[in-house]
């Protein structure tokens, strides 16, 4: 069975986390992703964070798998005359290079389309044209301008970044949606075209629901949320739901720093939840029986929630709100997210076997295709596919071995 994208070919001149989380999803979509790095160094995130000395990082492993790594010295004339071979066969040039980068090499977009002009030339930057665009940017400078960080932690407390790399590999996803629309336009005009997304406006989207507060805020507080007092900008609102129903984590049993559960109150689901913790007679209570009633004192519902449930582990919660219907979600930890049976057997998260650091654990695709599935292979050593790469532009062994002398490869 073939992959959705095998035929493609992807030049991946991307480094650190935004271009490559993109790269990689295209390598496992079935994509030939060529990775172009530095000779000697590579990728930086190769030697960030190492654990294991004198072996590729995880930060590197885990976002280069099923691609193949060649490298190339861009500032010699043999290293632009072997790039410009490669564009010439490429469907895809990927890059996250701060702004300009790649035109001072002299390879502007107008050049790469005159080499191959079917060529998709996909960009990451920090912002899009205007005020910011010389301006670097890095995961949490996106979130903190991109409207994440005003809206996240609590109300006393100050901005706060989130977990999720929303900069880095949400940029990165949104990328790889105008990389296959690009692609597909193509099969119909013939042409490829420059593709762009800023880390701004990923994170941006990915808030819309809070710039939608904040129009609401004209006309009146935000009954949803759990705050007392608003001023003219969304605010912080903890662990809110942000939506039409009300949710919040309380705390479960032994009392651990993650031993909490996210439970949403449908208002199909206030007479069960009742029965479950033992105040039955709230179903009915006229002063907690409708969602309108409730809205003024959510503090106070979830409170007699968590009165319950801190006599239970968040499992045993989970298990008695879903046999009622109750949306809910225990607070997983890193250290039980890698180690769940279920999301091993989903391929959600895979141990693939390394020849430098032995096996390690990382995240399978999250891309589920019936006719496309993903085999999660390891990372690329550096260089490794210099030979094979470049062989198949004609290269022979002694002109790579000349390549390899003078510096090039």
């Amino acid at each position: 069975m073939g992959k959705a994208l095998e035929g493609v070919r992807v030049l991946d001149m991307t480094h650190v986390q935004s271009g490559p989380s993109s790269t990689q999803i295209l390598a496992w979509l079935g994509a030939d992703v060529i990775k172009l790095e530095t000779p000697g160094r590579g990728d930086i995130t190769r030697g960030q964070l190492r654990d294991v000395p004198g072996a590729d990082s995880l930060y590197f492993t885990m976002l280069n798998s099923n691609k193949r790594s060649i490298t190339l010295n861009m500032k010699s004339a043999e290293g632009k005359e072997v790039f410009e071979k490669l564009v010439s066969t490429v469907d895809v040039l990927v890059e996250n290079f701060g702004p300009g980068v790649v035109d001072r090499f002299g390879y502007p977009w107008e050049r790469l389309a005159e080499l191959n002009p079917r060529l998709v030339y996909a960009s990451i930057k920090g912002f899009g044209l205007g005020r910011y665009s010389g301006f670097k940017a890095y995961e949490v400078i996106a979130q903190a301008m991109g409207g994440a960080m005003s809206t996240t932690g609590f109300e006393d407390g100050p901005p706060t970044a989130t977990g999720a790399q929303i900069g880095d590999s949400g940029t990165g996803i949104h990328l790889v949606a105008a990389i296959l629309a690009a692609l597909y336009q193509r099969t119909s005009t013939g042409r490829g075209q420059r593709v762009q997304v800023a880390m701004q406006d990923a994170v941006l989207n990915l808030c819309r629901v809070k710039l939608r507060d904040q129009q609401r805020l004209a006309h009146g507080p935000l009954q949803e949320y759990p705050n007392d007092n608003f001023g003219d900008e969304v605010p912080r609102s903890g662990n809110a739901s942000g939506g039409g129903q009300p949710g919040w984590a309380v705390k479960c049993a032994p009392g651990g720093p993650n031993d909490y559960i996210y439970v949403i109150i449908q208002p199909v689901g206030w007479g069960p939840l009742t029965e479950l913790i033992g105040k039955p007679e709230l179903a009915s209570d006229p002063a907690w029986a409708t969602p309108e009633v409730r809205l003024s004192k959510l503090d106070k519902a979830f409170a007699l929630v968590e009165e319950w449930t801190e006599r239970h582990t968040k499992w045993e919660v989970m298990e008695a709100l879903n046999a009622r219907d109750i949306p809910c979600g225990p607070i997983l930890s890193t250290k039980e997210l890698i180690e769940d049976e279920t999301l091993a057997e989903l391929g959600s998260v895979v141990e693939v076997p390394h020849p430098e650091r032995g096996s390690f654990k990382t995240v399978g695709c999250p891309l589920k295709l019936s006719d496309s599935p993903v085999e999660v292979e390891r990372s690329p050593l550096l260089g490794e596919h210099n030979d094979e790469v470049l062989g198949d532009l004609g290269y022979t062994p002694e002109q790579l071995e000349n390549l390899r002398a003078a510096g090039v490869i």
